[in-house]
C-alpha cells in the first residue's frame, strides 16, 4: 500500500488504540492526529460522518469505525493477522465484538452513581472475562503463539484495569489465571506498549476523577 496514512485520534479512545496497535503490528508508518471531541473541528466532522475516533485518513478516503480500519489494513498490508480459515476467522471476528461490548461494561463500571452500581458492574465484568477464560487456547495470545486483531482488541480492555487497580482491589480478573496470563502477555507487546502515550494513565485518572461518579469517590478517600 503505497499511500501516507494519518490516524485520527483521541488520547483515551481505546478503539483508536486497536487501529494504533495494528498498524504497529503491520510495521506502516502512520501520522497520529488527536482531536479535542468536546471541540470538534470542522474538519474532522468532516471526515467522520459519526463524529468519532479513529478515523484512518488513506490516500484520501476517510475510514471509519475502528474494526473497519483494523479489516482494511488486515486485507491490504502483511503480515495477515487474522486466521486464513474461513470459520477461525469469523469466530475472531465475534471475539472482536465481545471486546466491544466488554469495553461498554468497563463505561458503565466507571460511570455508576452508587457503591451498589460499581459493585454490580464489577461483578459483571468478571462475568463476561469468566466467559473469555473458557475459550482461550494455548499462551500467550488468544489464539496460542500468533498475534491476531482478538488480541489488539482485548489490549485497550486491559489497559484500563491497569489503571483500576490503582484504585481499588475489584477483583474483575479473580480466579481466571488465563485471562490474567493473556493480559500480562499484552502488556510486553511493543505495539500495545506503543498505542499510548506514556501520560495515559494520568490522563485516564484525571477523566476519571471528573465523572462524579462512585469510582471517582473512592479516589478520593
Amino acid at each position: 500500500m503505497n499511500t501516507s496514512l494519518v490516524l485520527v485520534s483521541h488520547a483515551l479512545c481505546p478503539y483508536v488504540q486497536r487501529a494504533a496497535i495494528v498498524l504497529h503490528e503491520k510495521g506502516v508508518p502512520f501520522e497520529r492526529r488527536d482531536v479535542d471531541l468536546a471541540d470538534k473541528p470542522d474538519w474532522f466532522l468532516r471526515v467522520s460522518p459519526l463524529g468519532k475516533t479513529p478515523v484512518l485518513l488513506a490516500g484520501g478516503e476517510a475510514i471509519f469505525e475502528s474494526a473497519v480500519i483494523c479489516e482494511y489494513l488486515d486485507e491490504t498490508v502483511a503480515p495477515r493477522l487474522h486466521p486464513l480459515d474461513p470459520l477461525q476467522r469469523a469466530r475472531h471476528r465475534s471475539w472482536m465484538e465481545f471486546g466491544s461490548a466488554l469495553l461498554n461494561a468497563i463505561a458503565v463500571f466507571y460511570s455508576a452513581p452508587d457503591e451498589a452500581a460499581l459493585l454490580r458492574a464489577a461483578a459483571d465484568i468478571h462475568r463476561r472475562f469468566s466467559q473469555v477464560e473458557e475459550v482461550l487456547h494455548a499462551p500467550p495470545y488468544f489464539d496460542g503463539e500468533r498475534f491476531s486483531i482478538v488480541d489488539a482488541v482485548f489490549a485497550p480492555v486491559f489497559r484500563y484495569l491497569d489503571v483500576f487497580e490503582r484504585i481499588g482491589d475489584f477483583g474483575l480478573l479473580a480466579g481466571l489465571p488465563g485471562v490474567q496470563a493473556w493480559r500480562a502477555a499484552l502488556a510486553l507487546r511493543p505495539s500495545v506498549q506503543a498505542a499510548v502515550s506514556l501520560r495515559y494513565p494520568e490522563l485516564l485518572l484525571a477523566f476519571l476523577a471528573r465523572r462524579g461518579s462512585a469510582l471517582s469517590l473512592r479516589m478520593g478517600e
